[in-house]
């Protein structure tokens, strides 16, 4: 079975049960407490004329019986007892003890009393049995069952007791001397009962009517209570479903009803404010949330570029590196070679006898080294060009970094890193144009130095050849070989020097290369993280915008 709870009730029924409720209570209390009130002061007084029966017979009935019991007087003689517990009966009292006065009645009368039977007998053990040996006296009809001898406080027979059932039955101890009688009478409740059954059923039609009135006046109140509150909760259920162009709510009701309704449309007022307040900034969130996306896939797109860039630029420095080992294993050959070169003429100076076979030895040498050092000013012209091609690259790396600081200022707080990175890498390239150029001067020296030595060892090739003619001018001729001989050597090591540095530079210049691409992948992870944070903003942008579409802000 399921309890209904109070809160689960409407207002209307609760004003109903709040006046209702009081009403029925007022009603049942006045229709069950004063009906039995009236009923027990009946009851009550019934009681009080059975113990003022019993005191009467106690003083008066119990001289008589002992009287009768001697002989000297007779049974009639108990009828001033009955008569004054009937009031009005034909029964009179004789003026002295003696034979009933000629025409006394055999019995008491007691029609028109409301006592049932009246009797005094003889008592025998406990409880004494209404027979012809027990009856002394008697009015009406006795009962045939025994009647118990009423007991006092100590236990022993005396006093007087009532027993209560369809009549009220009064039980009182004689004792006069050594004679022991039992008074009984037993009053009729029918018009008692009677009169208490009317005072019920009249409480009862009053409750009911009571609680008629009541449930009309609970309708009525209650009425004038739901009727407001209903519309006001219409309202309510109107604003919760997203409308709030409503108009403002008019009760025609007073006091706290009222003032709820003022209140409800101060509430209202001020929602629908709220509402078209946050409206506006959703659409502007999601604008933005829109723009921000297109600016992150813009700065997305560039950086890839940007990242593509420092690739291609990491992988020029890695060739250019590459380039300057092959020039320094060149260089090496070279400065061998002219050590070698020293070294036979230092020979051919001792051994001046050999000179013949020798210029023909040193004929073949030096187109060797004609060759080597042809084959020298041919790299060194690929150094000049990739110099040259790290200066363009370095020029558009220092064109990028700038059009990336500019890119990075543009977007702001989020570019701030981006312009870091471009400012380093302008620099980078700054010092990679500046070894370009180094590097150009370097290679110019040497391709002078180079050309000043195919020039002369072409002049000791055509020596070479006239050389069994002009031997005596030999030991000329292999000094100043001895001094070329020297001269390519330092030429050699300084081509040395600068390709060692040259690739140290290179080296520097990849490394930077590839931190300038990890720091480009850094940007490019960061703007992919910015594109996430941007369709996140856009999805929250989406849910609020779903939100207040809900509300109704505009009459259409």
């Amino acid at each position: 079975m399921q309890v209904v709870s109070w809160g689960s009730l409407n207002l209307r029924w609760q004003a109903a049960i709040a006046v209702v409720l009081p009403c029925a209570a007022i009603a049942l209390f006045s229709s069950l407490y004063f009906p039995a009130r009236l009923n027990s002061q009946a009851e009550r007084s019934l009681e009080r004329r059975a113990h003022s029966l019993g005191a009467l017979a106690s003083a008066e009935a119990a001289p008589v019986l002992r009287l009768v019991s001697d002989g000297l007087a007779q049974p009639e003689d108990l009828d001033v007892v009955f008569a004054g517990s009937a009031g009005g009966t034909k029964a009179m009292r004789p003026t002295s003890p003696g034979p009933a006065a000629a025409g006394a009645t055999n019995e008491v009368d007691l029609s028109g009393t409301d006592i049932e039977y009246i009797g005094v007998l003889k008592v025998k053990g406990p409880s004494v049995t209404p027979d012809a040996t027990t009856v002394v006296r008697k009015s009406g009809v006795l009962p045939e069952a025994p009647i118990a001898i009423p007991t006092g406080s100590d236990g022993k027979p005396g006093g007087c007791g009532l027993d209560h059932g369809k009549s009220l039955v009064l039980r009182c101890y004689l004792r006069d001397a050594d004679t022991e009688g039992l008074f009984v009478a037993a009053f009729k409740r029918d018009e008692l009962l009677e009169a208490q059954r009317q005072n019920l059923v009249v409480g009862l039609w009053s409750a009911v009517g009571a609680i008629g009135l009541g449930l009309l006046l609970a309708w009525f109140f209650s009425g004038a209570l739901a009727e407001p509150v209903a519309q006001l909760t219409q309202a309510a259920r109107e604003v919760a479903a997203g409308d709030v162009t409503i108009s403002a709510i008019e009760v025609s009701a007073a006091g706290e009803i009222r003032s709820m309704a003022g209140s409800f449309n101060e509430m209202l007022a001020s929602l629908r404010t709220l509402v078209g307040q946050m409206v506006s900034l959703t659409g502007r969130l999601g604008s933005a949330s829109k723009g921000l996306i297109g600016a992150s896939k813009d700065q997305e797109h560039v950086t890839n570029q940007q990242a593509a860039y420092a690739q291609e630029i990491a992988a020029t420095f890695e060739e250019l590196s590459r380039t300057a080992e092959q020039i320094s294993t060149s260089t090496e050959v070279v400065e061998t070679a002219a050590r070698n070169t020293n070294q036979a003429v230092e020979q051919a100076r001792a051994v001046v006898a050999q000179v013949t076979a020798g210029i023909k030895d040193i004929r073949g040498e030096s187109k060797e080294v004609a060759e080597s050092i042809t084959r020298l000013n041919s790299d060194l012209q690929q150094v000049s060009k990739i110099a040259q091609v790290i200066n363009t690259v370095a020029e558009r790396s220092d064109l990028l970094a700038l059009n990336a600081a500019l890119e990075g200022t543009k977007a702001g707080e989020v570019g701030r890193g981006f312009s870091l990175v471009a400012a380093e890498m302008r620099k980078l390239a700054e010092s990679v144009s500046a070894s370009a150029r180094d590097i150009g001067r370097i290679v110019e020296k040497i391709q002078e130095s180079g050309n000043e030595a195919v020039a002369k060892a072409r002049v000791g090739v055509a020596t070479s050849d006239k050389g069994v003619e002009v031997s005596e001018q030999a030991v000329e001729l292999f000094q100043r070989i001895v001094e070329l001989a020297r001269g390519t050597t330092e030429a050699a090591q300084q081509i040395s020097v600068a390709t060692r540095q040259q690739k140290q530079s290179s080296e520097q210049a990849v490394q930077g290369a590839r931190n300038v691409a990890d720091l480009v992948k850094r940007g490019v992870d960061a703007t992919g993280r910015t594109h996430l944070i941007a369709q996140d903003l856009e999805g929250v942008a989406q849910a609020l915008s779903a939100v207040t579409s809900k509300f109704k802000v505009v009459e259409s």
